[in-house]
């Protein structure tokens, strides 16, 4: 097992000063790579360049590692942030399990890696600010003082988000790449097959739930515009968490739109979500109602639903003075429509975020039940590594503190060529074609900003 590392060690120098708001795709063209973005509904729009700090860890132990290095990182640190929303933070994320990063598209990513941007802007709620951090050798305040007005005048050179919304920014941006060809990882039959086995294991009382998921490799037919991509999924999904994370080559990149929240952390308050049991979106008004209340009333998705919602409730509860769980509703998406039950928590003592990733992850909604036998179905089953897929992306601060999310509704996208992934949750009464036809929606949110406009050009090999 790798212990954690860091490119660099402290100390950690932070200047940050407020400036007006950039065009996002300006922003993001500007930073340096490796590129990193965060954004949340209840969190502000960090986009990151460069790396003032690396920290990398790998095998079972990799959460303690990297909380012992983001521990080191932050310790004597001279931080003048301006506003809350802009204090230093590693952004970053984990392998879904030991050993899920060995295969293709996965090689650049280490099984767990966080960076602490060189350039960030932060855009929140009492504006825009423009931060610089420095560690190490590179720690001269003086140093990081001057690049920071070097920075500002860079930015201001910008296009504004005001320019922008005036000259119709959305029409004039590059269009979707299109997609030339796509290979699905699974056939048909081979996912009849593995569901049909995952059922008999849980009717047998092996398991008693598992989730599998797919992968789908496309050749793109033109460049992928990577802040195109992230504008449109901000417009459609402005409810999930949206993120960026390039691997230091920079020439690709992990990204998605999640609806599921793993945990949040501020001092002792945790909120967190169960997200299971899934349906389609209406054509119309009414169509959309009946299918969220026979989601409602659906015995099979219930059953699911209720599953993660009681273990997320057990697995907080070693950490918690108390815990309560909100009314389950629909929580509606473009695409889909979830059951969703709301779960929050107050801490008996101080804890790390990582405590708690560790413990929840993987909840039920992407792993199974018991965890340990799901998990080796989902490794003897899938015929792909999942990697950072349905893992544990977010942040973490000088505090402790932090927000993940589970890293789904993603990909892995370079240049010319994105691989996909989605899952189901498999329970006793799945019927194979029905969770085919889910996996299919779960796809959607990333394709539909893949295909280009007309969607006819794609096939299937």
């Amino acid at each position: 097992m790798e212990r954690a590392r860091s490119r660099s060690s402290s100390p950690l120098v932070s200047r940050t000063t407020g400036i007006d708001e950039p065009a996002f795709a300006a922003a993001f063209d500007a930073l340096p790579s490796p590129s990193t973005t965060w954004s949340a509904p209840d969190d502000a729009l960090v986009l990151g360049g460069g790396a003032a700090a690396t920290l990398t860890a790998s095998g079972g132990d990799r959460f303690a590692s990297i909380r012992e290095a983001a521990t080191e990182l932050f310790e004597a640190g001279d931080v003048h942030a301006g506003t809350e929303a802009a204090r230093p933070r590693v952004f970053g994320g984990f392998s879904f399990h030991e050993g899920a990063c060995d295969g293709d598209p996965w090689e650049p990513f280490p099984e767990a890696r966080f960076v602490l941007p060189r350039v960030q802007l932060t855009v929140a709620d009492n504006g825009a600010w423009l931060t610089v951090n420095a560690v190490g050798a590179d720690a001269d305040v003086a140093a990081v003082e001057d690049r920071l007005a070097h920075e500002v005048d860079r930015f201001a050179a910008l296009d504004s988000v005001e320019t922008a919304r005036g000259a119709g920014a959305p029409g004039s941006r590059p269009p979707r790449p299109g997609i030339r060809e796509s290979h699905r990882t699974t056939s048909p039959e081979a996912w009849r097959e593995s569901v049909a086995a995952a059922v008999d294991r849980i009717r047998d009382g092996d398991l008693q739930k598992v989730v599998l998921a797919q992968a789908l490799e496309t050749d793109l037919a033109a460049d992928f515009s990577r802040a195109a991509t992230l504008e449109r999924l901000a417009e459609k999904y402005p409810d999930c968490h949206r993120y960026w994370f390039e691997p230091p080559a920079g020439d690709s990149a992990f990204f998605g739109a999640t609806p599921e929240r793993l945990v949040s952390l501020r001092g002792r308050t945790v909120e967190t979500d169960a997200l299971a049991g899934t349906t389609g979106r209406g054509e119309t008004p009414a169509e959309d109602e009946w299918l969220a209340q026979e989601l409602l009333d659906d015995e099979k998705n219930v059953h699911e639903h209720e599953l993660v919602a009681e273990t997320v409730r057990d697995q907080l509860e070693p950490f918690a003075a108390s815990t309560s769980a909100g009314e389950r509703r629909v929580r509606r998406l473009a695409t889909v429509q979830h059951l969703h039950t709301p779960i929050t928590a107050e801490l008996d003592a101080d804890r790390h975020v990582l405590d708690l990733v560790e413990a929840l992850h993987p909840t039920p909604a992407v792993g199974g039940l018991p965890p340990d036998r799901a998990l080796a179905t989902i490794r003897e089953t899938e015929p792909f590594d999942r990697g950072w897929y349905a893992a544990p992306v977010g942040w973490i601060d000088a505090a402790g503190n932090g927000a993940f999310a589970v890293a789904i509704r993603s990909a892995v996208a370079s240049r010319r060529r994105a691989t996909l992934f989605a899952g189901v949750g498999i329970v006793s009464d799945s019927d194979p074609d029905r969770e085919w036809d889910e996996v299919q929606l779960k796809y959607r949110p990333i394709l539909d900003e893949l295909e280009d406009d007309a969607a006819g050009g794609s096939s299937d090999r």
